[in-house]
């Protein structure tokens, strides 16, 4: 008999206690393992889902402005130098960055005026299968265009120009046909035509040439400044604006589950320690006798405060490799409720195992230490008194 056997045997003896223990410490180890997958994969849709509000980086051509001003009257400013931004260069710079996997979507813009009969009105080509996901928000009365010539018309300019869902019309001397009205937005949309960008730099004869880049990163992962500065580094001569109101929206979303599921995990802990603390306590009380037989045949303070610590270890052991498994299984039984199982990429860790075993068993043992500390400040004489 030693400060190993006695625990098991304790246990084995009290196996409802130690049972209904060990299920209420394991549902808890369930709930906080289902919540931080479930919470992983919530988040990482979420900022996907985030990415059809616009772009939060912004790819500009770099210039220089030199103020004209004589005789104390300011004549304006003059751009000088202006960087031509080369559509296949910018996005495979873009591409090439150590943070390209945080990057959802590379959308070049080519912005041009023209007249339709009497009327101007600004054309902006786009790559129209990457601004579905950019602009995720937008509701069309008809489709996304399919031919090289069709054009989506803002409700602005649509009602301007006098155009509606299949009209033919000349655009810069070519044909071109109204595949999509966009509904108002509220935004500059509503006052430009929408073409193809092949269709639009042939037109306008620049071809490969775009006005600027929205590019849609992803920022849980890294912060946007990161990604910022390996863009600058990558194009050296080009501006690289950050949309911060846009990026600081998406990370207090992002922010918002995290610490909810965090708040919901600490609680659960804590009432787990409770429920350890409170029947270990019980057990101190109930084995009073047994204790102060254990100090008389010799067993030190040390010894009975690690009998009853030995005692918790093995219940957090159980109870994590249980409840991780648990855990496991029930997010993504949860997910598939969601439906969110296609989107979820969940695999099992060694070292997730192992920490999660490591934290409950290390929670198991503050939770005892009071218990422990009381069963081991038990004097003999005290003990025995009612035997």
């Amino acid at each position: 008999m030693n400060i190993l056997t006695i625990p098991l045997r304790t246990m084995r003896k009290k196996w409802l206690k130690t049972l209904m223990l060990l299920l209420v410490f394991t549902l808890s180890v369930v709930s906080i393992v289902s919540l931080n997958y479930v919470s992983r994969v919530v988040g990482e849709s979420l900022e996907k889902k985030l990415t059809a509000f616009g772009a939060n980086i912004l790819v500009m051509p770099g210039s220089e402005k030199l103020t004209v001003s004589y005789g104390g009257f300011s004549l304006g400013d003059m751009v000088m130098g202006m960087t031509d931004l080369r559509e296949s260069e910018v996005e495979e710079k873009i591409l090439s960055i150590g943070y390209r996997d945080r990057i959802s979507v590379i959308a070049p813009k080519l912005v041009s005026m023209t007249k339709i009969g009497d009327l101007a009105v600004g054309v902006v080509g786009v790559r129209f299968d990457r601004e579905k996901v950019l602009k995720g928000y937008w509701a069309l009365d008809g489709a996304f265009p399919t031919t090289e010539n069709g054009i989506l018309a803002g409700a602005k300019a649509a009602e301007k120009l006098g155009l509606a869902v299949g009209d033919s019309f000349d655009l810069g001397g070519q044909p071109a046909v109204v595949a999509g009205v966009i509904q108002p937005t509220g935004s500059d949309d509503d006052s430009v035509l929408f073409a193809n960008m092949d269709f639009a730099q042939a037109l306008f004869g620049e071809p490969d040439h775009v006005s600027f880049v929205e590019v849609s990163a992803l920022c849980a992962g890294c912060p946007i400044e990161d990604i910022v500065a390996q863009l600058e580094e990558k194009l050296p001569h080009v501006e690289i604006q950050a949309l911060q109101s846009i990026v600081k929206q998406r990370m207090y979303a992002m922010h918002f589950v995290e610490h909810l599921i965090l708040t919901v995990s600490l609680v659960i802990l804590f009432i787990a320690c409770c429920m350890v603390g409170a029947t270990m306590l019980s057990s101190v009380n109930e084995r009073i006798k047994e204790i102060g037989l254990l100090r008389s045949l010799g067993f030190s303070r040390r010894n009975i405060f690690g009998i009853f610590c030995f005692e918790a270890v093995l219940i957090g052991m159980a109870s994590g490799i249980v409840g991780y498994f648990g855990g496991y299984a029930l997010s993504l039984k949860v997910l598939a409720l969601l439906d969110m199982s296609k989107e979820a990429v969940l695999t099992m860790h060694a070292g997730h195992l192992a920490l999660t075993c490591l934290l409950i068993v290390g929670v198991s043992v503050l939770a005892a230490f009071f218990p422990s500390w009381k069963a081991a400040s038990i004097e003999p004489s005290t003990a025995l008194i009612s035997l």
